[in-house]
C-alpha cells in the first residue's frame, strides 16, 4: 500500500512539472516591418503628383 502510494505522489509531481514545461511558449514572430500597403501609398501619391504636373502643364 506504501509503494501505492509513492507512485500516485510521484504521478502528481510528474504531472505537475510537466505541465509547467509545456506552458512555456515560443516567442511568436515579429511583426512585418512593411507589408506593401506603404509603397503602394508612395506609388499612388506620385502618380497623382505627376497626373497634377501633367494637367498644369497642358492647361
Amino acid at each position: 500500500m506504501a509503494s501505492f502510494r509513492v507512485v500516485v505522489f510521484l504521478c502528481i509531481i510528474y504531472a505537475t512539472l510537466m505541465s509547467v514545461v509545456s506552458s512555456q511558449s515560443i516567442a511568436p514572430a515579429p511583426a512585418p516591418t512593411s507589408d506593401g500597403t506603404t509603397i503602394d501609398q508612395a506609388v499612388a501619391c506620385l502618380l497623382m503628383l505627376f497626373a497634377l504636373v501633367l494637367t498644369y502643364i497642358i492647361h
